[in-house]
């Protein structure tokens, strides 16, 4: 994946990661080509697509983690999906799928934006299909202002969903989060309260905006209730979200 630069994405990343008190926010919005990165990148789609005709292979995707039913599995159900788009990738009610090409993508695009990270192992059901751009800047929108810089972000907020959308254009893009196992990735490092991670995917920009923010705390030492205590605090608007628009 190939580094877009953008000032506009570099300026709102600098006001949004803050610093206060016992909490230290990082935000990074990013913008990829779809193009080979390197020998590193060629390396990972010749082994994800070793076998012919696999990049359009689908994979299962696990239901968006706030809608999921308890009852439903990802495997089960995974030819009951509603369309099919043009790179034999689904969606439904029940479970979404992705082609290998697609997830290559998304795969590529978390190894460029943490090097020194190896996310080659990630399976399909660490990504999940977002219902709507709605949704997305809900959820977003309830993270943010649930936090310790909730009044720099409601300043931004209309910069920030702007020059995202300027950069991919909303109205065609796919949206997929990733809900890495915490064991691995940047996401699971000590001290992270929260964090969430959406990429924006415009097929004929062949074009990836990757959004993605964590809350880390300052304090050398929390215990297990000061941690549930912070995390409740935290995420407690985010969770009264109903996904309607603001």
């Amino acid at each position: 994946m190939k580094f877009l630069e953008s000032s506009s994405f570099e300026a709102l990343n600098s006001a949004l990661s803050q610093e206060t008190g016992q909490y230290r926010l990082q935000v990074r919005v990013e913008s990829y080509s779809c193009k080979m990165g390197g020998r590193d990148d060629k390396k990972l789609y010749k082994i994800m697509n070793a076998e012919p005709g696999s990049s359009r292979d689908l994979q299962a995707l696990s239901p968006p983690q706030s809608i999921t039913s308890h009852s439903i599995s990802p495997a089960k159900n995974f030819s009951r999906s509603q369309s099919i788009s043009d790179e034999g990738e689904s969606s439904g009610p029940l479970c979404d799928t992705i082609s290998r090409k697609t997830l290559f993508y998304l795969i590529a695009t978390l190894n460029a934006s943490f090097p020194d990270y190896d996310f080659g192992n990630t399976s399909s059901l660490e990504f999940s299909r977002e219902p709507s751009i709605n949704f997305v800047m809900n959820a977003v929108d309830g993270m943010f202002l649930s936090s310790a810089v909730h009044s720099s972000f409601a300043r931004l907020r209309g910069q920030l969903w702007s020059a995202i959308d300027s950069e991919i254009n909303f109205p065609t893009v796919d949206i997929y989060s990733y809900n890495p196992d915490l064991n691995s990735d940047p996401f699971g490092e000590e001290g992270c309260i929260w964090g969430f991670n959406y990429f924006f995917y415009n097929r004929k920009l062949k074009r990836i905006v990757y959004f993605w923010a964590r809350c880390l705390s300052n304090l050398d030492e929390i215990d297990g209730n000061d941690q549930t205590s912070m995390s409740d605090e935290a995420f407690g608007s985010y969770m009264d979200l109903d996904g309607d628009d603001y």
